[in-house]
């Protein structure tokens, strides 16, 4: 019997967090009693308590006083009061792993996978599905604009941002998977890129329909050739089962054609960038897979308004315009790069806020060479994330290297960021924020403010 269909009183210990939160408002529709903790207050919470959710500040084994099954954030050590008090209680514990299979056996799972992309691609989807007149539940890292909020039980299917790390995957069998991409991340918990590989290549199999890979992307090319299933390739290449052309990369919006067996469309995003249509060329081709109309995949992709933190434009500084974006992996960072010089900025400064100690010393020569297609660069310190620091690494492990190929400063205060942003002020036509931390505060700091 499954854990949920019970509906039982359920605690989320770190209930505040972007893939959590969405747990617990997917849980409360489903029926189940929802109540949770965090370490300090948001507007978040405030929205879960909204919503009917109990919500305690700060961690307390009071807390767990109805619960029967216990969810926790993978920031939560297992010296957690509350996690130690359920673990001593003989509570129902679920891993995000464990959590996600339990899910998969009450309906079936239409999942985004990547290292990057994935949010945005799940949004993308969720557009089209809403297009197609369908209420499918959702699970996302994200609120889905214009549509609603990260988490929430629908039918008939699940779409579910299907996310790779410290093996939350692991034991999720999708029904229909959609692969954008794989590269180096996360290698403090799998080891190795080929382990990293290997993860994903098993997702694959254990998917048990249509399984779209984007073809362009090698990590994803060769997890789709190892994959004991046959898989669905598009991509500009030749050898993609769906090609994609005519692309037009414009500063707010982009344009496209997809074509293959059974499909052949014009289709418009009100977004930028290649990595943009490489995301919606998946989620086209997947949708088409899954029996939706082309003028449902073309209505849901023209409203798809962009996600939060994804080239999300803040407004303009004194002249310049100011945009934030989640990249924080170096694909990520050239991707959104990119997408600025192709909707026609000449020169793009960026500030780089590192996250994580681990990605950080894993992936700094990766790093160098990312930011090569800007004009200036600012490192700022490392952005945790709670992770121990033993060697006191700092943004210095990426400037060192970045210098070599673009004008870095590294800054190890936002104070200094924002006097050396103020420097470059008249050798900029546009700022981006990267970073998956808290970088993007600082544009509240900067003189004259933001102007939309």
């Amino acid at each position: 019997m499954n854990i949920f269909s019970s509906h039982p009183n359920v605690h989320v210990i770190g209930i505040g967090g972007a893939g959590m939160s969405g747990v617990a408002r997917l849980l409360l529709e489903m029926g189940c009693s929802v109540s949770g903790s965090d370490a300090t207050e948001s507007p978040v919470l405030h929205e879960l308590q909204k919503a009917g959710i109990t919500v305690t500040i700060g961690h307390n084994e009071n807390a767990l006083a109805n619960a029967m099954v216990v969810l926790w954030s993978p920031a939560i050590k297992e010296n957690n009061v509350e996690f130690a008090g359920a673990k001593q209680r003989g509570l129902t514990m679920l891993s995000r792993s464990e959590l996600l299979r339990e899910l998969a056996e009450l309906v079936p799972v239409l999942g985004l996978t990547g290292t990057h992309g994935k949010t945005t691609a799940t949004s993308m989807m969720a557009c089209v599905l809403k297009a197609a007149g369908r209420d499918d539940g959702r699970l996302l890292g994200a609120p889905v604009l214009g549509v609603g909020a990260n988490g929430h039980w629908g039918s008939p299917a699940l779409l579910m941002e299907v996310d790779e790390s410290y093996g939350t995957f692991s034991e999720l069998s999708p029904y229909a998977l959609g692969l954008l991409n794989v590269e180096p991340d996360h290698l403090d918990h799998y080891g190795t890129f080929e382990h990293l590989e290997d993860a994903f290549t098993e997702l694959l199999n254990r998917t048990a329909g249509p399984v779209v890979v984007w073809n362009d992307d090698l990590g994803s090319q060769r997890v789709g050739l190892r994959s004991s299933r046959q898989v669905v390739t598009v991509g500009t290449n030749s050898s993609s089962d769906y090609q994609v052309s005519d692309i037009e990369l414009n500063r707010r919006s982009s344009a496209f054609r997809v074509k293959g067996s059974g499909i052949d469309v014009a289709l418009t995003l009100n977004v930028t960038g290649a990595h943009n249509v490489a995301n919606a060329s998946v989620v086209a081709v997947l949708a088409q897979e899954l029996g939706i109309s082309l003028t449902e995949i073309s209505n849901g992709l023209s409203s798809f308004q962009g996600a939060p933190r994804r080239f999300e434009f803040m407004g303009s500084w004194r002249g310049v315009d100011v945009y934030e974006d989640y990249a924080h992996l170096p694909g990520e960072i050239r991707a959104t790069i990119s997408a600025a010089r192709a909707a026609g900025y000449k020169n793009i400064t960026c500030v780089f806020q590192p996250h994580r100690v681990t990605r950080t010393l894993h992936l700094a020569e990766q790093f160098h060479t990312a930011f090569s297609d800007a004009t200036n660069l600012i490192i700022s310190d490392i952005y945790t994330a709670g992770e121990p620091n033993p060697t006191g690494a700092t943004g210095e492990l990426i400037s060192n290297g970045t210098s070599k190929y673009i004008a870095t400063s590294y800054c190890a205060t936002f104070s200094d960021v924002a006097s050396t942003l103020r420097e470059l002020h008249d050798q900029s036509d546009v700022v981006l924020f990267l970073g998956a931390g808290d970088i993007a505060s600082l544009a509240s700091q900067l003189d004259g403010g933001l102007e939309k």
